[in-house]
């Protein structure tokens, strides 16, 4: 039973050492080029699924996990998770707007999480995993509206939100590109068409 109860152990202490620790950077220079980039920023839910079918996209340079929408300046992951900081886990995608349009993200949002989800996503619940658009301008917001009316009109009750983007923060280390790093795929994300 001790010889079980140790490697239980050991199994958790090399879990949390490999998954959260950190000393795992972002890296500064991924070899992207960013010039005639833009950025758009969505809440679907826990962050590594998001993030990992945002950058399988065409025309999307780089997606970074983080944090939107709360009242507390440099959240950190712990604070998020306990609702403390009013954040929501958000990816911010970089993407260049003559390979792919702002509308076609938005699609794309809208079909690899469920929009119609009030509580979180998936298994995760509570206000960090909710559904929000942070648009940055007019046209976004309007764009978002007609995706919105759009889903609607197909018999979605949809529970994601519009709000004016605010401070993105990035997320710590070992939770960027997490499914890459681990060989892992998402648990409450996977593609469904819904748009024509």
């Amino acid at each position: 039973m001790t010889k079980f109860i140790l490697i239980i152990a050991l199994g958790l202490l090399a879990f949390i050492s490999t998954n959260f620790s950190k000393e795992i950077e972002v890296p500064l220079n991924k070899n992207i080029d960013y010039t005639n980039t833009k950025k758009a920023h969505f809440a679907g839910g826990c962050f590594w699924g998001v993030e990992h079918l945002f950058e399988k996209q065409k025309g999307v340079k780089d997606v970074i996990s983080g944090y939107m929408g709360g009242h507390v300046k440099n959240p950190d992951y712990y604070g998020v998770i306990k609702g403390d900081t009013g954040h929501v886990e958000t990816v911010e995608v970089v993407y260049n707007p003559d390979e792919i349009s702002y509308e076609n993200l938005a699609k794309l949002f809208f079909e690899i999480h469920d929009p119609t989800q009030k509580n979180g996503q998936g298994p995760d619940i509570g206000s960090q995993y909710l559904s929000v658009v942070f648009y940055d301008n007019e046209e976004e917001k309007k764009t978002t509206e007609k995706l919105i009316e759009i889903l609607k009109t197909k018999g979605y009750d949809v529970a994601t939100t519009l709000k004016e983007k605010t401070p993105f923060y990035a997320a710590e280390g070992y939770h960027q590109d997490y499914y890459k790093r681990t060989g892992k795929t998402p648990y409450c994300h996977v593609y469904q068409k819904i748009f024509d």
